[in-house]
């Protein structure tokens, strides 16, 4: 199972040479076995970023969404009770950030790799990563 973080699903929807290979690679080889996943938080975080215009689309947010939504075989992991009581108990090895912790927790209940360009995730132990 692959998780791709907010980031990973930007670059790969709009530009995939900001990916890694390693990365493009498991998240193409994921895509085929119906084994990509992503954080229902990704998609606020995408909002986001959209609404404070540091992401410029030619769309909707929703409809930007939903577009790349159809374009692989991705399933959107919901925040769990587990990915919640998780995301909040990780000691400083995970960064502050809200949606870090919930993406990482995620990673880690659906026992997960998480394809992420994030270099204090990277490091974490915690979190098996793939960049």
């Amino acid at each position: 199972m692959i998780l791709m973080d907010t980031c990973a699903i930007i670059w790969d929807a709009l530009e995939q040479t900001q990916l890694s290979k390693k990365a493009l690679n498991a998240i193409d080889k994921a895509d085929k076995f119906n084994a990509l996943i992503i954080s229902d938080i990704s998609i606020w975080e995408i909002t986001m970023l959209i609404k404070k215009e540091r992401l410029r689309i030619d769309t909707t947010a929703s409809n930007f969404i939903n577009l790349y939504l159809q374009t692989r075989n991705i399933s959107v992991i919901q925040i769990s009770p587990e990915i919640a009581e998780l995301s909040v108990n990780f000691g400083e090895e995970i960064n502050k950030d809200p949606a870090d912790r919930i993406i990482a927790a995620t990673s880690i209940i659906q026992n997960a790799q998480l394809v992420t360009a994030d270099k204090n995730l990277i490091q974490s132990k915690m979190v098996e990563t793939i960049w």
